[in-house]
């Protein structure tokens, strides 16, 4: 899979977490401001209590928006052999798993065309602080459950 078919993924994600987002924030908004959910005394927070969640789903649908933006305005860019990891590579931890670097996101998983998933970090992200301007072949201190391990970069494209 080229990396465009791969960012291609990743949009592909954030246009349906969007549209799931922007539909559950409509549905709360609505049922905040039904007639029903109309408090009946001062201790009925129904409707409240649905704008509040209306909110909330709003704002995580805007982020999403703004990630998707982002991801749709990149340039895949292939890494050379030593060059340092940065916004844009597809990082392979030896015995871990694949990460592709990302603008947002962080958390949104994609599978790749053998069914590997590829897992977007951020470089806000304690894994992506420790990749950062790292390099194939350098060894990176992970967490795998409750224990620390010293863990190869493999490849960076």
């Amino acid at each position: 899979m080229t990396k465009r078919e791969l960012i291609d993924r990743i949009v592909a994600r954030l246009e349906k977490d969007l549209a799931d987002l922007t539909r559950a924030a409509l549905t709360t908004h609505a049922e905040a401001t039904d007639e029903e959910n109309k408090a009946e005394d001062k201790y009925d927070t129904r409707g409240l209590e649905a704008s509040y969640l209306a909110h909330g789903q709003s704002k995580a649908a805007e982020e999403v928006a703004q990630a998707l933006a982002q991801f749709q305005a990149m340039v895949p860019r292939d890494f050379t052999r030593g060059e340092p990891i940065a916004l844009g590579a597809l990082v392979t931890i030896e015995n871990v798993g694949t990460y592709f670097f990302g603008p947002r996101a962080g958390g949104t998983e994609v599978k790749d065309d053998d069914d590997q998933t590829v897992s977007v970090i951020t470089p806000q992200s304690p894994l992506g602080r420790q990749l950062l301007g790292r390099k194939q072949g350098d060894l990176v201190a992970i967490e795998l459950g409750t224990r620390k391990h010293s863990v190869g970069i493999g490849a960076v494209v």
